[in-house]
């Protein structure tokens, strides 16, 4: 009787674990997330709810969902077939194909970093009155002292950590403001354009769906140890994936919204456009008090170290993918992506004469080669010679060509208002 008592309580302990197994692959999106509440995201978040109120809140919730469906997929490329989709690309496609695509990947992962390294920048000049051209430097060199050192797991965990920070910021910053909840309600589900938003939109829209994330939730979605060739294995890591990907991306999506509703709350209201992150934290300080105002360049110091680090490791993905070999801090092709996004990035902000403006137009270039990286990715995920039984489906194909043509239809309309002289 003893015996069978300790085999249902060793059964029904087993039954918790297991129940609980969902804990053990939150960790890859998050990751991700950094990616999308970067100072990019920051400065087109200020700008849009600062010039716009919460007219361009349904833009966060359109590229969030377009985020989800497109990590997803791409997360499914890593799992089933074991290959980052640099890898996949360089394995699969001509190089006629895949080299263009990756060339501009990298472009785009250096205007990426330019973004990250001057978000932490910024942020120092915030609190320790740094000069900005030595506060990116010192945030790029702690950036890569990181990189270099640590273990992903370790880089992972310090990630989990930063995204709490940075959240739990803007959770205590908009207690402190009063929020048209019945504006904002409208401004997430109705699609408007105020006429001179375009650039705004293209960069919300470039901060949240980023190139660079689609290569690094393919390589760090293989962090968790499976059997590749175990249907069954697949199948159990492709279920919790799924769960890891919306959690994370919904943390992203409040985020988001919250800057746009805080910039709305405080800066709309008052007529006041923000012209650069400097300006809205010493704004913040005289509406909201001096601790809303330190805990605004905290967050943007923490969101600024971490996007940075996962900027680096994309590059070092993409990088080595063009060899055909997946990320590894000490190959030497993933360390030359790393130095390569992050020491050209570091260049160019020594000739930005706009730090904000660069922020935008950062974000703009990213949803310019958005469209490549996504048409590239479901051509290879609906290949049956690549994913086996785990192809697309017609539908989801549909689907993911449909999101790439959206991209590509908003970027003609801003080069058309542009060419019209509206920005």
């Amino acid at each position: 009787m003893k015996n069978i008592l300790k085999d249902l309580k060793r059964h029904d302990h087993k039954r918790y674990l297991g129940g609980l197994d969902f804990f053990r692959y939150i960790g890859p999106g998050l990751l991700v997330t950094v990616g999308f509440i970067d100072p990019g995201n920051w400065a087109s978040n200020f700008a849009a709810g600062s010039e716009y109120g919460y007219t361009l809140l349904w833009v966060v919730t359109l590229s969030t969902v377009m985020l989800i469906v497109l990590q997803h997929n791409v997360a499914h490329l890593g799992i089933v077939t074991g290959l980052c989709l640099s890898e996949a690309a360089t394995r699969y496609t001509p190089k006629w194909v895949s080299r263009p695509v990756l060339a501009t990947a990298v472009l785009a992962s250096v205007s990426t970093s330019l973004a990250e390294i001057l978000g932490g920048a910024i942020a120092l000049q915030m609190l320790l009155d740094v000069p900005l051209l030595w506060g990116a430097v010192l945030t790029t060199f702690f950036v890569l002292i990181m990189l270099f050192t640590n273990s992903y797991k370790r880089i992972e965990r310090a990630i989990i950590a930063f995204v709490s920070v940075i959240g739990l910021s803007f959770i205590y910053e908009l207690f402190l403001v009063e929020i048209e909840w019945s504006q904002a309600l409208q401004g997430w589900v109705v699609p408007s354009l105020p006429q001179g938003s375009m650039l705004i939109v293209m960069s919300v829209l470039g901060a949240v769906v980023m190139p660079h994330n689609l290569f690094l939730h393919s390589e760090v979605i293989q962090s968790h140890e499976y059997n590749k060739q175990d249907d069954a294995s697949i199948r159990r890591v492709l279920k919790y994936e799924l769960f890891d990907t919306l959690f994370s991306m919904l943390v992203g999506w409040a985020i988001n919204s919250a800057m746009i509703l805080l910039a709305a709350a405080t800066f709309f209201k008052g007529g006041v456009h923000v012209e650069e992150l400097q300006q809205a934290n010493s704004l913040l300080q005289p509406l909201l008090g001096n601790g809303a105002s330190i805990v605004f360049a905290l967050a943007l110091l923490m969101a600024g170290i971490s996007s940075t680090i996962t900027s680096g490791m994309a590059a070092g993905s993409i990088f080595a993918g063009i060899f055909g070999e997946s990320y590894h801090i000490k190959d030497s092709h993933s360390q030359v992506g790393v130095v390569l996004s992050l020491g050209v990035a570091l260049l160019l902000i020594f000739f930005i004469g706009d730090p904000f403006k660069g922020l935008l137009i950062s974000q703009m270039m990213l949803s310019v080669q958005l469209p490549f990286t996504v048409f590239l990715q479901v051509g290879l995920t609906s290949s049956r010679r690549v994913m086996g039984p785990y192809a697309n489906s017609r539908w989801s194909s549909c689907v993911l060509y449909a999101i790439a043509a959206v991209v590509t239809i908003l970027n003609v309309l801003l080069l058309i208002e542009t060419l019209s002289g509206n920005l």
